[in-house]
Formats: structure tokens, sequence, C-alpha cells
């Protein structure tokens, strides 16, 4: 008998790293100690019920939570694979997305977008009543067309427009109202029963896609504001150019640096000059150097050559040459200048 396999978080690649689809360990580990209720329907590693693996295959989680007190865990700054709408029923919540710290109240709705960076708690979660739903919808770059399953029932039109709502809004928090509560709830009804998911599963298809409707209908009242620029193919190449000193390393090629965006030589290289006014190999140059800069102040026991490899040059005497054309200095000239200034400086003050 074949050992199935253990089942897999999404990834998503960028050049900031490889990131995995939370899979929710610190609550799966307050469910284990008894320290919250919690209920869910879910697929791959997402904690829950498991749904079977043809049963809304998209549907990556269904989820409330009822914490009636305040609690020893929270969820850090992660990232999931689809759409996540939030919604808080209870209580309060710190929500923070990227730097932006929200305190959510009862009634409040949050739409993330696929892989947008996020965190639940700050750092702990407090007493409240939170439901939480993702629906992947194939994303796993900034300019991927989303991919919405076959049984989300809206006219092609709504759903062109839908997408357009979330994959270009930046509003993260919103006002609910009682018919996006209504759903929510419903959806928790049905999750919290001891049946198995395929008994539910008519309801369920049926709730999220009007969650998805009370949602589209409250996006288009409050005439949502629009960034284009979201999932835009220029937003994948800033993504890449903004995390590319993290990653100087590598031996990048510009057919590596266009393949990482879904590019392109030629595209890459016209978004790559439009967004910096330097082309690929320029970029990456100054990269290297302003990344051997930090290290050189930095570090100062760390020899040159091993500053040298570890910022992608093959060796010390071309990183040398490099630095000097680019600072006017050798990499020891700007170390020892590095700590004089410092000095200096603590003597004016002084």
């Amino acid at each position: 008998m074949r050992k199935q396999s253990k089942p897999q978080p999404a990834i998503f690649c960028d050049v900031n790293g490889t990131h995995k689809a939370d899979t929710c360990e610190n609550l799966k580990a307050a469910k284990a100690r008894g320290e919250l209720y919690h209920a869910a329907y879910a697929h791959g590693c997402y904690p829950g019920q498991k749904m079977p693996a043809k049963m809304l295959p998209e549907l990556s989680v269904a989820c409330v939570w009822d914490a009636n007190k305040d609690q020893s865990w929270g969820l850090p700054m992660h990232r999931n694979e689809g759409i996540e709408f939030g919604y808080l029923t209870r209580g309060n919540l710190d929500f923070i997305v990227e730097e932006t710290h929200y305190k959510l109240k009862a009634g409040d709705l949050t739409v993330t977008r696929p892989w947008q960076p996020h965190q639940v708690g700050n750092p702990l979660i407090t007493a409240s009543r939170m439901h939480w739903l993702i629906l992947d919808v194939g994303v796993r770059q900034p300019n991927d067309p989303w991919k919405w399953p076959n049984w989300i029932n809206f006219a092609p039109r709504d759903l062109h427009k839908l997408t357009r709502l979330l994959s270009h809004n930046e509003q993260v928090v919103w006002q609910g109202n009682k018919q996006i509560e209504r759903c929510f709830e419903k959806i928790a009804e049905y999750v919290e029963r001891t049946e198995t998911p395929e008994t539910a599963q008519t309801r369920l298809q049926l709730y999220v896609t009007e969650l998805f409707l009370e949602v589209f209908e409250m996006l288009q009242i409050n005439q949502v504001e629009l960034n284009a620029r979201l999932s835009s193919t220029r937003r994948s190449v800033e993504m890449f150019l903004h995390g590319l000193t993290e990653h100087v390393d590598f031996p990048w090629t510009l057919e590596d640096m266009a393949r990482h965006c879904n590019l392109g030589r030629s595209r890459f290289a016209h978004y790559c000059k439009r967004i910096t006014n330097m082309t690929a190999a320029e970029y990456l140059t100054h990269c290297r150097i302003e990344k051997a800069k930090t290290l050189l102040r930095d570090k100062p026991d760390m020899n040159i050559l091993d500053i040298a490899l570890s910022c992608g040059f093959e060796s010390s005497q071309y990183f040398a040459t490099v630095f000097r054309k680019k600072t006017g200095r050798t990499p020891s000239q700007f170390r020892e200048d590095s700590m004089v200034q410092p000095a200096s400086q603590a003597a004016v003050s002084a």
C-alpha cells in the first residue's frame, strides 16, 4: 500500500525568498491545549476537518475561532495563497498588514490580497470570535491572472469587475454589514456541525458564493479606490528589484532576472530601466556595492575576500576595482573612513 505524502503548503517565489502559505501552527497548538474553540473545513496544511480533495478544491479553509479570554499565542507576519476575508463578530483584535496597524472591532471585515503579508495579534490574540475564509485564485506572482473556480456562480462581467475590485484594492479593513455577517455565521453553522463535509457541500458552495456577492456589492457601494499597479507587470519587477540587495550573492544573469518575473529579457530590461534609470547589470552592480558598504561598515572583522564573495564578486581584486570605480575609494579605505567618521562625530558631540 502506497504511503500518502504529507500535504505541502502552496509556495510563492520572489527575490525576497521562497514564501510558503501559512499553516497556522500556533493556532493548531492552542487548540490542542484547549485554549479556544476552533472549527474549520480545510484543505492541505490548514487546521480543521479535511475536505475530500475534489470537494471545492480552491476553498483553502473556512474557519471560525471563539476565544473567550486573551490568548498566549498569535499569528506572526505571514502570507496566504488566496484572497482572504476575515470578519470579527465579537471582541477586538490587533491586525497588522505590512507596516500598518489596525485595531479591529466587532463588525469589521478584513480583505487581504493573495500573498499580502499580515499579522493577527500584537503579538498575542485577544478575546474574540473571528471568522476567516481563504479562496485560492491561482496567483503566484502579482501579475498572474486570477483563476476563479467554476462553482462561484457569477456572470462573467461581474466576475471581471470583482477581480478588479479585489486585486486593485489597497484598503484592508472595511465596516461590514448584517448581510456579510449572516454569510459568515451560516458558513460557521455548517462548519461546526459534526456531519462530514460532503453532506454540507451544496450549502457551503452557496454561502461562499453569497459572501463574495455581498462583498462585491459592498465594494461597489463604497466606490473602492483602485490601484491597477498592484497587479501589474511593473509591480512584479518593482518587487524583484526591491529585494535584490538581499540576494546579491546569486550569480544573476539577465535571463535569470527576467524569468523570476515571468518576463522575456527585453521586456524585463525595459521595466528595469524605467524604474531605476539603470540597465539590469548596472542596477545589480549598484546593489552589490551598497551591500558591500554595509558589510564594510558594520562588520569590521569580516575580511575583504569574504565580503567580495558574499556580494557576488568572483574575486577580491575584481571587487576592489569595481568598488573604487563606483566610490572613488578602495574597500579598505572606505572601511577606515567609516571607522574614523563615527569617532569624529562622537568627539564633536562631547
